[in-house]
């Protein structure tokens, strides 16, 4: 959206933008280079194929399954690229669904998963009523997806790693989900509020100030409720008020944008520039707890410290056992 000609030729736009992106990640570093992709994007498959010419090392696809692909994206495609492709999911039921039918259609199956729960930030993969019920817990709904994995692992012949995600804060938490199973653990809130995220100082202010009742479960125009940090513009929103704007790209195939009560992505793309009045910051569950905008390289080692501290205490209780 950044692109000058972004609202004449969209997709145009929106793939060199990519392509800009990916490159400047790749000057700067020779560690793993990922990439976030939404299924529910009218233009997914011109992303993920845009994804492979680039190279990227692993493509994360979330706000839907990831059952189909186009012309752009064929099977032998799938098959034959070292890029890892990992869904994010939030059921077992739902790695079982998405795994047999890439085993199926495309003669391989993900490289892994994103076990994503209720506490993240953004649009959520559950019902409204789903969010604050425990049965629904990352903790409960992470050893379900570690069991629907087994039968994958064993006839595939690999480890097939699982990424604990949505309301992981502290390296204590870290330390909880891998003594669980997982593999790794994502993080989202908690480099808003740092000094390499290249969001606007207003945004991340909006994560300092922040109180727990602040963030909010908001209804978004495309048909998936969100967590956000609640503003003038959500309450300008809720009480009834359209904002008009034009609709230049149908970005997202499930939004009834000559209904909608704003655009949800211009409104996001003006609270990343700093521009609270016409948008509002999507965060997880745990954004009141930001206190500080610090480095990364400061919040890396106050993680693994907790981290250490917590593993230590597990394994002199595992040996008073």
């Amino acid at each position: 959206m950044s692109e000058p000609d972004f609202k004449k030729k969209p997709k145009v736009a929106n793939r060199r933008a990519l392509v800009s992106e990916i490159r400047k990640a790749r000057a700067l570093t020779d560690g793993i280079i990922g990439l976030n992709i939404m299924v529910a994007l009218t233009d997914y498959n011109e992303h993920v194929d845009t994804a492979l010419d680039e190279g990227v090392d692993v493509i994360f696809l979330g706000a839907g399954l990831p059952l189909r692909f186009s012309e752009a994206v064929p099977p032998e495609r799938l098959r034959e690229t070292k890029t890892q492709i990992v869904p994010i999911v939030s059921s077992g039921r739902a790695v079982k669904l998405v795994f047999s039918h890439w085993a199926k259609k495309f003669g391989r199956i993900p490289d892994g998963v994103v076990v994503e729960g209720p506490r993240a930030g953004g649009h959520l993969g559950f019902k409204r009523e789903q969010i604050e019920d425990p049965a629904f817990a990352l903790e409960e709904i992470f050893p379900s997806v570690l069991d629907a994995l087994k039968p994958f692992e064993e006839r595939f012949e690999r480890h097939l790693p699982a990424v604990a995600a949505g309301g992981v804060y502290t390296g204590r938490d870290i330390a909880k989900f891998l003594e669980m199973g997982a593999s790794g653990v994502q993080l989202g809130t908690r480099f808003v509020a740092t000094d390499e995220c290249d969001a606007d100082i207003r945004f991340k202010e909006a994560y300092l100030k922040a109180r727990p009742s602040d963030l909010m479960i908001i209804n978004s125009p495309v048909g998936l409720p969100g967590r956000a940090i609640r503003n003038a513009f959500l309450d300008d929103v809720a009480a009834g008020n359209k904002k008009p704007y034009r609709c230049s790209c149908r970005c997202l195939s499930s939004c009834p944008f000559k209904k909608a009560p704003y655009c949800i992505g211009d409104a996001l793309m003006q609270a990343k520039t700093g521009n609270l009045e016409n948008g509002f910051p999507f965060a997880g569950a745990n954004a009141w707890r930001v206190n500080e905008i610090v480095p990364v390289r400061t919040l890396m080692n106050t993680l693994v410290g907790e981290y250490e501290a917590a593993a230590r205490e597990q394994v002199q209780v595992a040996g008073c056992v």
